[in-house]
């Protein structure tokens, strides 16, 4: 009869640990069918052959084991919906405002330029901006001195290195950053306008950034203009 007890309680255990069921109803079941057979056994055991005192242990430990691991996935979707509907209210709060993303695009829209950045991986002696055309033709190179480490917004006034207004259209930078002649690595950012929330692939938050394919995470963003 022990061995009755064990192996419907632990296929019991493994059909529960595969499915989806409730958990809390699960759990109950399954304390249930091992104290209804618990008492079929004493009931109906050979006195001269009573029923193992440690296996019944081990069984009423396994029963607790599936009832901490419901109770412990129960908390963490609790948890779960919490953190995705804080990230909701983050996101939502972004709607209308700019922010840079990883990128090397400047936008000029009559005669303006869009700001653009660049996140320093060290303190930097001179940084310096190229700025290319379509055709990949400079029209513009940008001194800008000393700056230290981490994320810095900057900005084009538009003009040309000839003084004349840059035609409407995307442009193209790179960033050049020393120190003691030693390359700074960095990392362009572009400018973005956050139009929306959604949500990705797999079913995330991210920012509708308003383009094709323009759906960045909340961790995407470098820096919020």
């Amino acid at each position: 009869m022990t061995s009755t007890i064990a192996s419907s309680v632990l296929s019991t255990m493994n059909s529960t640990s595969t499915t989806a069921e409730s958990s809390t109803s699960a759990a109950d079941d399954l304390q249930d069918q091992f104290l209804t057979l618990l008492t079929t056994e004493l009931q109906n055991q050979d006195p001269t052959d009573p029923m193992d005192n440690s296996e019944m242990v081990t069984q009423l430990a396994q029963i607790s084991t599936i009832s901490s691991i419901e109770d412990v996935t129960s908390t963490l979707e609790g948890i779960s919906g919490q953190i995705s509907a804080s990230e909701t209210l983050q996101a939502s709060a972004l709607v209308g405002n700019g922010v840079l993303i990883d990128g090397n695009v400047i936008q000029v829209d009559s005669g303006v330029a869009t700001t653009f950045g660049v996140t320093l991986n060290g303190d930097a002696d001179s940084v310096s901006v190229t700025i290319k055309n379509s055709t990949g033709t400079v029209v513009r190179t940008l001194d800008e001195g000393s700056m230290s480490a981490g994320t810095q917004s900057l900005s084009w006034d538009g003009l040309q290195d000839d003084g004349t207004i840059a035609a409407d259209g995307a442009y193209t930078f790179s960033i050049s950053a020393t120190t003691d002649d030693v390359a700074v690595a960095n990392t362009a950012l572009k400018y973005a306008l956050v139009t929306g929330v959604t949500t990705d692939s797999s079913n995330q938050v991210a920012l509708d950034l308003g383009g094709v394919n323009e759906n960045v995470a909340l961790s995407d963003i470098s820096l919020v203009l």
